[in-house]
């Protein structure tokens, strides 16, 4: 069994260090966690005890297979000017842990079957009103987001990054689609994201377009996703205040920023009163959301813990055989503790697991 250097840099990754803060904690030189992380050097075994101890995380961790790490080039953060490349490769590295539980899990239990198609030849609207045409949604509001996703194969983890600054990323691997969803912020936020991360899966699956152009394509999406024009103009009414604007954004469950971005998009506001709007969503909310919703958590998690918890498999359990710490995978499945407790499925939902045991 050989000590990976790869497992090295996710896990120092994880706990945002660099090399030499990490080196100073663990009480060796620069040099040597540079060449350990290289592969030039298998360092001694009180020295990865060192790492373990520094890192919190089991020392047979660091002796496991290389771990599939996304692509930061393929992967698009839409606060990229206001994200440290210490909080980037941290949610990176998280997306690494991510894969090897999905993997952990899929190995034993068959998930939902995917059902993403490829809408990148439609304008970001266009594919909205397509993929909700696909997926029989009609024009009603979304009930629930991450229920929606999982119950069309997409693998949904939360991140544990304490910051605003990272919203979330998707990617495909292996032909499964992924989202990885900050919880830190607010719930219609969130939720706005993983309906903008759904716009990269479907409508960027070839990596044509990328950058600014491809976040303003998946902000178009997730607007006309969550809040479809014609659902909208069948609710029109005049809108006079932030009040009245308060009581209907539960219909559609978003931030009051973006339902007043939307009403203007669509022509239902004028010019000074979207800017009055702005000015006193800015001076009264600040970065708090009124009347802010239940957040959204996963179907599939409480479901494969339960089927998991019936062959007396535990988180504490996976955690062991992954060799990871248990906070990692508690937040990774959104601190999801199975205790027999019944689980109430939504509509959206996946109806139903099967153990591969």
């Amino acid at each position: 069994m050989n000590f990976n250097p790869n497992r090295l840099s996710v896990a120092r990754k994880r706990r945002l260090l660099n090399k030499k803060g990490f080196a100073d904690l663990a009480g060796v030189t620069p040099h040597t966690v540079m060449r350990c992380e290289a592969g030039a050097y298998p360092p001694p075994d009180e020295t990865v005890e060192k790492f373990a101890a520094v890192l919190n995380y089991p020392k047979l961790f660091f002796y496991g297979d290389n771990l599939d790490t996304p692509d930061a080039g393929l992967v698009s953060f839409r606060s990229q000017k206001a994200m440290t490349a210490a909080v980037r490769d941290a949610a990176l590295a998280a997306g690494a842990i991510g894969f090897l539980i999905s993997d952990y899990i899929e190995e034993n239990i068959d998930l939902a079957p995917i059902n993403v198609p490829d809408l990148g030849e439609f304008e970001p609207d266009i594919a909205a009103i397509t993929l909700r045409q696909i997926w029989g949604l009609g024009n009603e509001p979304v009930s629930n987001m991450i229920h929606l996703l999982e119950s069309k194969g997409v693998r949904v983890f939360s991140l544990a990054e304490n910051s605003k600054t990272v919203n979330a990323f998707s990617l495909w691997r292996n032909e499964s689609p992924f989202v990885f969803l900050n919880t830190v912020k607010t719930s219609e936020s969130s939720r706005f994201d993983a309906a903008h991360e759904l716009a990269h899966l479907v409508l960027h699956q070839d990596g044509s377009v990328t950058g600014r152009q491809a976040e303003d394509q998946a902000n178009a999406f997730a607007s006309e996703f969550l809040m479809p024009a014609a659902d909208m103009r069948a609710q029109r009414r005049n809108y006079y205040s932030i009040d009245q604007m308060i009581q209907l954004k539960k219909r559609w469950k978003v931030s009051l920023s973006a339902l007043n971005f939307r009403l203007h998009k669509l022509g239902f506001t004028s010019d000074w009163t979207y800017r009055d709007f702005c000015i006193q969503i800015a001076s009264r909310f600040r970065q708090t959301e009124p009347g802010e919703m239940e957040r959204e958590k996963s179907a599939v998690w409480q479901k494969v813990m339960k089927l998991l918890w019936s062959q007396k498999i535990t988180q504490a359990d996976i955690a062991r055989k992954l060799h990871l710490p248990l906070s990692e995978v508690n937040t990774l499945i959104f601190g999801i503790l199975y205790s027999g407790q019944s689980i109430q499925p939504t509509v959206n939902a996946p109806l139903s697991l099967v153990s591969k045991a």
